[in-house]
């Protein structure tokens, strides 16, 4: 655990990363994240949830006509 503390940035407040936790999340500046309520609290993450949702539907459509896309690609 890392107790990160809030800075005033411009008219914001923020929390400043340290460069270790930019290195394990894999993320440089000008990056994005995404910040989602979680039973923990909140989580920090470099991947969209909700882009991950649509792969999700799209993978199960991808499934269900798995014969129709195979007869289509000959």
């Amino acid at each position: 655990m890392l107790a990160l503390k809030l800075t005033q940035i411009g008219n914001s407040v923020g929390v400043i990363l340290p460069k270790e936790m930019l290195s394990r999340l894999k993320l440089e500046k000008g990056d994005t994240v995404f910040c989602t309520d979680s039973a923990e609290g909140v989580t920090l993450t470099p991947y969209d949830p909700t882009l991950e949702e649509q792969l999700k539907i799209g993978r199960e459509f991808m499934r269900e006509y798995r014969d129709t896309f195979h007869q289509l690609a000959k």
